[in-house]
């Protein structure tokens, strides 16, 4: 991040550092923790969707499981770690909207979710533009379209669409995010002249697909950028040599490379079925091998990063931390495999085992960061080595590998 000026409170290795006005890790803490309310809350909701019988208060929220779990969850936690980065009190307006969007949609107050989730969002936007304004860089300027494209998603929900017509914006708007950290990294794995090109032809075979969202060639555009950038980022994200690696820097590439095949799967899904049809088998395997196999691959893998960075808290590396990723990818693999089968039996276990494997990931998080506190681990300083060690911050202050 070289083309910083020196002024914006930039270390010497162009990393973004926290601010004099900055929150204390303490007082971050009440906005993470609005985040897994729209997190449990919003598991508990696909699985009433599904039949199963959970607590009264998440089952009243089943409609609203998608909106919950992006905005109120993802969302919440990305710009979180946005506000981190720059180090300003006006970016933490961003997790606080995102958050009450969630508890009032699990009041049952939808149509003020909608606005507070597009005030969130739009403050993501801003803090992704002073990014941008501090670097001039492809991957920040892939930082922005991602928050835009949670920004026109929320948009369009709280002016009356339906959440199967926006889902792609919402999607975009994580893929994209994930896409921009990965890509900064590829400094220590530098890209061709002729890969950054092709990057570039992705996100815009991606945004016509946006844009034609409605049509019938939209979806399928939109899968082709998919399985364009998940081929781009299994050839040129650095996690392919990391992996070799030993600890939490190799766990953190298998979260990488498995949750880039999901994004793969994703596509090929949404290309083979012709879109992406409310309601049928092919919709829920698409949307879930990109939001769960995806994504969540992604937060598994960053988690001992992003507590350390938002809470100031050590989430020291253990072997069991592979356990729910495992369950997360056999138990997706059992859904998907009901979708394509027609076995709504097999799709209705696959979820219970994704909830499990989500349940497994806030255990096995929670109890690294207890062991830590008991060994006395303090969080250490963070490295700035040229390599991919998780203990380098970005502009994110988060996902590394």
């Amino acid at each position: 991040m070289s083309t910083l000026e020196s002024n914006d409170d930039i270390n010497d290795q162009g990393f973004l550092t926290l601010l004099s006005d900055d929150l204390h890790p303490l007082q971050r803490a009440p906005l993470l923790a609005l985040g897994f309310i729209g997190l449990f809350i919003g598991v508990g909701g696909g699985l009433a969707r599904l039949g199963w019988s959970v607590p009264a208060l998440a089952a009243s929220a089943s409609s609203l499981h998608g909106p919950l779990m992006v905005g109120g969850f993802l969302g919440v936690v990305i710009a979180l770690e946005r506000a981190v980065a720059i180090g300003r009190y006006w970016a933490y307006l961003g997790p606080l909207l995102a958050g009450l969007g969630g508890i009032a949609a699990v009041a049952g107050a939808t149509p003020i979710a909608a606005w507070f989730l597009l005030a969130g969002s739009i403050m993501l936007l801003a803090a992704s533009i002073d990014v941008f304004r501090r670097q001039r860089a492809v991957f920040t300027f892939t930082l922005v379209l991602g928050a835009a494209c949670w920004s026109v998603g929320n948009l369009l929900w709280a002016v009356g669409l339906p959440v199967h017509e926006i889902v792609t914006w919402w999607l975009a708007f994580l893929i994209l995010t994930i896409a921009a950290e990965r890509l900064e990294l590829s400094r220590f794995l530098p890209p061709s002249p002729m890969a950054k090109w092709m990057f570039a032809m992705i996100l815009v075979v991606l945004g016509a697909g946006l844009l034609g969202a409605r049509l019938h060639w939209g979806p399928q555009v939109f899968a082709v950028g998919l399985l364009a950038l998940s081929a781009w980022l299994l050839k040129h994200d650095i996690a392919r040599r990391t992996v070799r690696s030993q600890g939490l820097t190799r766990f953190i590439a298998v979260c990488l490379l498995s949750g880039y095949v999901w994004l793969a799967i994703g596509g090929g899904v949404i290309l083979a079925a012709g879109g992406l049809s409310p309601g049928s088998p092919s919709y829920d395997a698409a949307v879930h091998a990109l939001a769960l196999g995806f994504v969540f691959s992604m937060v598994f893998g960053h988690a001992p990063i992003i507590f350390p960075a938002v809470l100031r808290v050590a989430v020291p590396y253990h072997r069991t931390f592979y356990v729910p990723l495992v369950l997360l990818h056999v138990s997706l693999a059992v859904r998907l495999a009901g979708d394509a089968a027609g076995q709504y039996d097999w799709t209705r276990a696959g979820a219970m085992l994704n909830a499990l494997a989500l349940a497994g990931f806030v255990v096995s998080t929670a109890t690294a960061v207890a062991r830590a506190r008991r060994s006395g681990t303090v969080r250490q300083p963070a490295k700035t080595t040229g390599s991919d060690s998780p203990n380098v911050p970005g502009p994110n202050a988060g996902p590394r590998g």
